[in-house]
């Protein structure tokens, strides 16, 4: 009984410390080149289907902000792997291009007045 009690314990545990780090509604994108943070924004409804070009010495990408998700959908790197990673959406989850030293990253959001909305 009380090796049943132990893990239905640990459970418990496990679930609500996964229930508070991901139960951020708001969350933001955040653009890095060669590590450094060039831009970031709130998902908005007016952002929608809005692309971003980045453009640097390292190359050239195009980022598009879907309904909470975002996506690279050009870049001019040999293997295009950050192309066919297709949208991420989750905290935590990141898009990489390595020739182009990029970096796009969704963050929860701790403090909203460093945090920019694009609008066009």
């Amino acid at each position: 009984m009380l090796i049943v009690f132990i893990i239905l314990i640990s459970f418990s545990f496990m679930g609500y410390i996964q229930m508070q780090a991901f139960s951020k509604d708001e969350k933001y994108v955040s653009i890095q080149v060669n590590g450094e943070e060039i831009k970031r924004f709130i998902f908005d409804s007016k952002l929608v289907g809005q692309t971003i070009p980045i453009e640097t010495e390292y190359g050239y990408n195009l980022v598009e902000i879907g309904d909470k998700e975002v996506r690279v959908i050009e870049a001019d790197c040999p293997d295009k792997i950050d192309v066919k990673q297709g949208y991420i959406s989750n905290i935590g989850e990141t898009i990489v291009c390595l020739p182009n030293r990029l970096v796009i990253e969704i963050k929860g959001i701790e403090n909203s007045s460093e945090t920019d909305i694009i609008v066009r």
